[in-house]
């Protein structure tokens, strides 16, 4: 088990690029997304898909999701996967994991439940595989972390804290339940014209009861989690760029009793409780200034790029797997010197294989032919799938 004080002790480590406790050797396909049928072999190290914009690149990285996650990481409804026509998709991948082969299988038929198989056994519950054969897909969507509102970085945290302390989910449910119940209360007291705060008692007591932990589990991760998403920025970005990130809560510096009693009035009128850790945020600034307003597009780039590689460089310091890598397209806005250490840092022992996409044909093979890493380069058009070699043969 990894015990790792901070990244740079991941970047003083010799290079090692094949040894992954876990690989996908190959994955099938079968009408899935723009996929009649596919079947593609992999290498242990690194695999890139070539080809233009809309030719089904990043449907065969969501295919891994699927396999990793039981779900698309873009499409939540697993019946738009289905290619058009078809009555059902199937998902195959051959794995070997710390040197065992391991199937997996999912299958989604409209109007019937999901089957996800290990080694042709079901599961009974889908959220028992989850974290068995773990990914980090990075892809253009995760701009929103950044530039998006308040929750969804709550969501990215509370989802990394939960994978190793499931009493914080349960406490986050319960807060989630009681804050349902006082806002309903503060619209029914508001529709009747009737103010009476000791009804409120029994909801405020659960409401500082379950707030007060999640604060608290939440001042804790952002105490380890810093460390890694500063040194893996300043290592994908190249520079020393004065970066920060801090966790923001009206718990910070007062007391929860008095915020909760103190904003009476104001939640009366709003109908809704507008203190609490549900309006807490993780600030990300960069030389003192919010960097959704004050980053370039390739520091920005390179911070959301950090945030998603830091939590798995966390995990992996908690004795986590190291995890497949997917990266989706995200070259763009990177310039020549951040794609080559983006791609020297991935491909480290730290984290696992590696699935990249890319519109450029060249792009890749040039920067890992660079770095002496080795790798297979497929192509890709029209949901057909072939390997630079045979693509030349033909």
């Amino acid at each position: 088990m990894h015990n790792f004080n901070s990244f740079q002790t991941l970047l003083q480590q010799p290079v090692s690029y094949l040894c992954n406790d876990m690989f996908l050797r190959k994955l099938a396909l079968l009408n899935f997304k723009n996929y009649r049928e596919a079947t593609i072999e992999f290498h242990p190290s690194v695999n890139f898909f070539t080809g233009l914009n809309g030719s089904g690149k990043t449907n065969l990285l969501d295919a891994i999701h699927y396999l990793s996650m039981t779900k698309s990481y873009f499409n939540s409804a697993d019946s738009q996967n289905i290619l058009q026509g078809e009555p059902f998709f199937m998902i195959q991948g051959e794995f070997d994991k710390d040197g065992t082969p391991e199937v997996l299988m999912c299958s989604v038929k409209p109007g019937q439940k999901k089957q996800f198989k290990r080694n042709r056994n079901d599961y009974e519950r889908l959220s028992d595989h989850i974290g068995a054969f773990p990914v980090v897909m990075i892809a253009p969507t995760d701009q929103e972390l950044l530039n998006g509102g308040s929750e969804l970085r709550r969501r990215f945290a509370d989802s990394i804290i939960s994978q190793f302390d499931h009493g914080y989910l349960d406490d986050l449910i319960r807060y989630n339940q009681v804050l349902l119940q006082r806002n309903t209360l503060l619209k029914q007291m508001t529709a009747k014209g009737l103010v009476n705060w000791s009804v409120f008692s029994v909801w405020d007591e659960q409401l500082l009861l379950y707030g007060t932990k999640i604060h608290q589990t939440r001042k804790e991760f952002i105490d380890g989690f810093n460390p890694f998403f500063l040194d893996l920025f300043h290592f994908v970005s190249g520079n020393n760029d004065d970066v920060s990130l801090s966790y923001e809560s009206h718990y910070n510096d007062s007391s929860p009793e008095q915020l909760l009693t103190g904003s009476r009035s104001r939640d009366l009128e709003l109908q809704y409780t507008s203190t609490g850790v549900h309006k807490d945020d993780y600030i990300i600034k960069i030389k003192g200034f919010p960097a959704r307003k004050y980053a370039s597009q390739g520091q920005q780039k390179s911070i959301v790029i950090a945030m998603k590689l830091a939590h798995y460089s966390y995990l992996r310091s908690r004795g986590f797997s190291k995890p497949i890598v997917l990266l989706d397209d995200i070259m763009d806005k990177l310039d020549e010197n951040r794609v080559e250490r983006l791609m020297e840092l991935v491909s480290r022992d730290e984290f696992g294989q590696l699935f990249i996409t890319d519109s450029h044909t060249k792009r890749l093979a040039t920067v890992f032919d660079k770095l002496a890493i080795p790798y297979r380069h497929f192509l890709v058009r029209d949901g057909m799938v072939k390997t630079a070699e045979e693509a030349v043969e033909l």
